[in-house]
């Protein structure tokens, strides 16, 4: 889910931090018989504590993101489906893991700018998808929107300091 929140200095959007330089929207894996849209409420309450209550949905807006890795030489497909959402809530709540139990461990989030944000995605293919994301909400009725400048914006960060690239 690529979740964002208003704030004077444009749109700013949550980024969870999973140690090194691995920062990524909240995201996960399905439940046999779960539908996407159903597992991203799920693992966004999850991971986040935002609730789906707390969301409010850009309906029109859904991109996939395909990828493959090898996991113990087993080539892996992988396809991830992004929603945007917009939410009120500042705070967020990571969830705990317990050492030796399943799920990806978060050790921090911000709220980042467009800016910002493209700076600790890794792939192209985020930065495209958040960079759409931007678009679409910002959009003018009569011409394309360009981001904004955002240098000098202050970032909200709970946890360890991203490091910039």
């Amino acid at each position: 889910m690529i979740i964002y929140r208003r704030t004077r200095e444009g749109p700013k959007f949550l980024l969870l931090y999973s140690g090194g330089s691995y920062w990524n929207f909240p995201k996960g894996k399905l439940i046999e018989g779960e539908r996407n849209f159903r597992a991203a409420l799920r693992e966004v309450e999850e991971e986040t504590g935002i609730a789906p209550r707390d969301l409010q949905f850009k309906s029109h807006f859904k991109v996939e993101d395909h990828f493959t890795y090898v996991r113990n030489r087993e080539k892996i497909r992988k396809t991830v489906t992004y929603y945007l959402a917009e939410t009120r809530k500042h705070e967020v709540r990571l969830k705990i893991v317990p050492p030796g139990h399943q799920g990806e461990r978060h050790e921090g989030y911000g709220w980042f700018t467009l800016r910002d944000a493209s700076k600790f995605l890794r792939t192209p293919n985020l930065k495209r998808h958040l960079k759409y994301a931007y678009d679409t909400i910002v959009r003018r009725k009569s011409a394309p929107s360009r981001p904004r400048d955002s240098q000098g914006a202050s970032r909200d960060v709970r946890g360890p300091r991203p490091q910039a690239s």
